[in-house]
């Protein structure tokens, strides 16, 4: 009788478990959020390495495989992935889609325009400024209108165990992609998913002198997603009350293919936006002195955070992170850093650090790295938090006097 019971229990676990969503996301951030709302139930899996650009990407056959069996996908969207609808369409026909920038309440920029983003209005939100249920915290007065006042008192997790997602790391031949072969998507040069409208006169390329060099020099390495301006920033997940919105949207989407597990999904959602409001405190605190210390990017990737924390960009070095700047454009920042006194160059990963001098122009520079995927960091629940911090930590470190 004793064997039977607990083979039974057994089986009922088990078939618990199973109830399971299978859940793909596309970056790293975004299965940390994922990670931290599942914990206790499952974990998601990673399609787009740490290390790799989402903009273009050519899935190995594990990454596949976890697209085809997935029952739910969460990824920011075809503003950041364009070339992931196709195989989502073709892999998880039967598969939910979260698709980020979509989601009501979160907070939306466009793409900077000019060298030194000329005339920027952090106000355009895109048809989200209504930011139902989302009210001020007392502490984030400044912080335009989203409200999570509902998650306060919930507790710190920042002990939140990672997941390692080392399944990832085989090294299978790119080339077969299970019928689905994405190498088309490394070819950018009919700029799919480009506007250049906004070029116009352009046509005639003997000239290229007074053009924006941004338009076509750099063009091909856009790397898929769309840097006209006025063009929607995909870089949303820099901005932390986006991310508050999103675990709610997560928790939600969980619950409706698994209603078992609601509750839980529920309260890890609201214990991470107790975390991350308190992340965000910090990090204002910490931030709020270098208001109004010039610097300058590699390229404009940070928008989300800079207008967070009102720690604001002079520059972009480069149009994308893929695109090396042409001289036009590299003569330009350098009369930017020397008008405005800038103290600091952000880099990046992949940044040439010859650049570096070649902005100094007898001017003292310093520099720091910046990196909005977190590619050094174990993809887990810890990933996003730590995402943010190390941001703050690169401002402080290069901007603080």
């Amino acid at each position: 009788m004793r064997r039977l019971l607990c083979t039974t229990l057994l089986f009922s676990a088990g078939l618990a478990h199973a109830e399971v969503p299978r859940v793909a996301t596309d970056i790293a951030p975004v299965h940390s959020l994922v990670s931290m709302v599942m914990q206790g139930a499952g974990s998601p899996d990673l399609i787009i390495p740490p290390g790799a650009s989402p903009h273009s990407y050519a899935m190995r056959p594990s990454e596949a495989r976890a697209v085809a069996k997935a029952d739910l996908v969460v990824w920011v969207g075809p503003s950041l992935a364009p070339w992931l609808e196709e195989p989502m369409s073709s892999l998880a026909q039967g598969a939910e889609r979260l698709t980020l920038q979509d989601v009501e309440g979160i907070r939306l920029l466009t793409n900077r325009s000019g060298v030194a983003f000329e005339a920027h209005d952090h106000g355009d939100h895109e048809g989200h400024d209504d930011h139902d249920g989302h009210d001020d915290h007392a502490e984030h007065d400044d912080q335009e209108g989203h409200d999570h006042s509902a998650h306060e008192g919930h507790g710190d997790h920042e002990d939140h165990e990672g997941h390692d997602h080392g399944a990832h790391e085989d090294h299978e031949d790119h080339g077969d992609h299970e019928g689905h072969d994405h190498a088309k998507h490394d070819d950018h040069g009919d700029h799919e998913g480009h506007d250049h409208d906004d070029h116009k006169g352009h046509d005639d390329h003997a000239d290229h002198d007074d053009h924006d060099h941004d338009a076509h020099e750099e063009a091909d390495a856009h790397e898929g997603h769309n840097h006209a301006p006025g063009a929607l920033d995909p870089h949303i997940w820099l901005d932390p009350q986006n991310a508050m919105v999103w675990l709610d949207a997560i928790a939600a989407s969980l619950s409706a293919q698994d209603p078992k597990n609601a509750a839980l999904y529920a309260d890890n959602a609201a214990q991470a936006q107790a975390q991350l409001v308190d992340l965000q405190a910090d990090i204002q605190a910490e931030l709020t002195p270098l208001r109004g210390q010039k610097f300058v990017v590699f390229h404009d990737a940070y928008h989300y955070f800079e207008a967070r924390f009102d720690v604001e960009a002079s520059a972009a070095i480069s149009l994308s992170d893929g695109a090396a700047p042409s001289a036009a454009r590299l003569a330009e920042v350098r009369d930017v850093v020397k008008d405005t006194q800038a103290a600091c160059v952000f880099t990046e990963p992949q940044f040439n650090a010859g650049l570096v001098e070649a902005l100094q122009d007898g001017t003292a520079l310093k520099s720091a790295s910046l990196d909005p995927i977190g590619a050094a960091l174990e993809p887990g629940v810890d990933m996003y938090p730590a995402l943010l911090r190390d941001l703050a930590a690169a401002f402080t470190s290069c901007l603080a006097e």
